[in-house]
């Protein structure tokens, strides 16, 4: 494998969108010397973002698991708030919130390429609930959101972009989101020593 020439996938989400992020958000990942080698703006449909998360029922019981621990942790009765404490039942719920939320505006979708191109993504990202990331990232510059919040607002926590977590898991989003497309081009920058 060439290290220099991981990619990742990044989406800019539709709360990145519409606090007009899509520059910064760029230019934040070229100054890593990263480059992005695809870029297109488009209106996902619920069926797409619905494929894009997972639907095993151990992954939307985690979600349900998560939304739990934060009720407990603010002291909210969740059963009086959601109606259930069923971990799955408000996973599912959750779940929905998150693909209202990616339908409500365009997105941007890029495929990065360069050195550690994921962990550098990521760490350029931040933490993904905003309000615990560092500030210098993009979560931790330009969103305070939080679980809590979004939860007694029935949403989605608004966190900006998605980064793949693994070299996989980009393979797999890259191939979703391009649908093995010829878009993703090769060029030389500057600092390739050209």
């Amino acid at each position: 494998m060439n290290f220099k020439q991981e990619q990742t996938y990044v989406m800019v989400k539709s709360d990145g969108v519409k606090k007009g992020l899509i520059g910064e958000i760029i230019r934040r990942i070229e100054q890593r010397d990263l480059k992005v080698v695809a870029l297109e703006m488009f209106q996902p449909t619920k069926e797409q973002i619905d494929n894009h998360y997972p639907k095993d029922e151990a992954w939307i019981a985690r979600m349900g698991q998560k939304t739990l621990g934060t009720y407990e942790k603010y002291g909210i009765d969740v059963k009086k708030e959601l109606g259930t404490d069923n971990d799955l039942e408000i996973g599912r719920m959750v779940r929905g919130w998150v693909v209202d939320y990616m339908v409500s505006a365009p997105l941007v979708r890029m495929v990065i390429e360069g050195v550690h191109a994921v962990d550098m993504v990521r760490k350029i990202c931040g933490a993904t609930l905003p309000y615990l990331s560092d500030m210098g990232t993009i979560r931790g510059d330009y969103s305070a959101d939080s679980p809590a919040v979004a939860n007694a607002e029935r949403r989605a926590v608004m966190n900006l972009i998605h980064a793949s977590e693994t070299p996989q898991e980009a393979e797999h989003e890259i191939a979703y989101w391009f649908g093995g497309r010829d878009v993703v081009f090769s060029y030389q920058r500057f600092s390739d020593g050209v």
